[in-house]
């Protein structure tokens, strides 16, 4: 219940749209391995779970825009930082930028079935990191909105950080 209503948050864009997309990917959304995802940070402050969601939704929604398959982007989305190993380390992180696509389609492969498409999207999504680029354009539209959302809770763990800061100062 408290994915959906990640989902609900997002009061930006299209409300048709979003209801769309809580019910395609509402059986993703419940499941309780998907749910685990808010125990791992992601991004700073940003759990994995929420920077899972936006990327699901907003993929969804620019894929729709661009009449693409916007299911199979919508669900890769949802699906392509579903691991669970906590970060250490610069030396690690790196190792993990490589090997995490292929530990996201282990464990989404677990919960339900991926076409070529799909597993194609998760594995490469690293695509700038990694060498190889997408076979699709909504593979191309996944990977631009992760990194945008990425950059996103970056941006704003700087500013909170900034602010938190001036604030203990008083």
């Amino acid at each position: 219940m408290e994915n959906i209503k990640l989902v609900k948050n997002i009061k930006y864009y299209n409300q048709e749209v979003r209801e769309e997309f809580l019910e395609t990917m509402s059986e993703l959304l419940r499941h309780e391995k998907f749910k685990r995802l808010a125990d791992y940070k992601q991004h700073f402050k940003c759990t994995r779970l929420k920077h899972s969601i936006d990327v699901g939704y907003f993929s969804f929604y620019v894929a729709k825009l661009l009449g693409l398959d916007y299911v199979s982007a919508g669900k890769a989305a949802l699906l392509h930082d579903l691991c669970f190993h906590k970060k250490a380390g610069f030396k690690h992180s790196i190792k993990m930028l490589r090997q995490h696509p292929k530990d996201a389609i282990k464990n989404a492969l677990e919960i339900c079935d991926l076409s070529e498409k799909e597993r194609d999207i998760i594995a490469k999504h690293m695509w700038l990191v990694t060498l190889c680029p997408p076979k699709s354009i909504e593979g191309f539209v996944v990977t631009f909105v992760d990194k945008y959302c990425a950059s996103k809770e970056f941006i704003s763990s700087i500013v909170l950080r900034k602010y938190a800061y001036k604030a203990s100062r008083f």
